[in-house]
């Protein structure tokens, strides 16, 4: 990477962002770019790897006050910042495992009306009895005969 200083203009450029979105992140205490003589922003190199890390970390799901936590060692509440996000990370792969579980019980079932499916209805039977909002799913145990898994029973 090149190690002479980038302007705000060009930084923005390398990155396919606004200026705007670096002054915003500036104010937000993500960035702090150097000054030429004349006050104008010059970013080198550790600037752009800062930057690499706020766009990886936004596009997984982070927010900038995780992200500072983040990125300074010092911030207050720093390790319970961050066990949060891995909290809200292992809710969103269980929410996606869920579907991947559904979507692939639905691919192999028999039921073309998915509600009429027995292990269907029986993962949402609380949803329609008003004791829970969302979508769990469980698979069938080894017990339950192979086509009633796939509700061909």
């Amino acid at each position: 990477m090149k190690s002479s200083a980038w302007s705000i203009g060009e930084m923005a450029e390398r990155f396919g962002l606004a200026t705007h979105v670096l002054r915003h992140w500036e104010d937000r205490g993500l960035l702090e770019p150097d000054r030429d003589g004349a006050g104008r922003r010059r970013y080198g190199e550790a600037d752009a790897y800062r930057v690499a890390v706020i766009l990886a970390s936004r596009m997984a799901g982070m927010g900038l006050d995780q992200i500072r936590a983040l990125l300074d060692a010092g911030t207050a509440g720093r390790r319970e910042v961050l066990e949060g996000q891995l909290s809200d990370i292992d809710e969103r792969i269980a929410a996606l495992e869920r579907a991947r579980a559904m979507a692939r019980h639905a691919l192999e079932c028999r039921a073309h009306d998915i509600s009429t499916c027995p292990n269907f209805r029986a993962n949402v039977a609380d949803i329609v009895a008003g004791t829970r909002r969302g979508m769990g799913w469980t698979e069938p145990g080894p017990d339950v005969p192979v086509g009633a898994r796939l509700g061909r029973t």
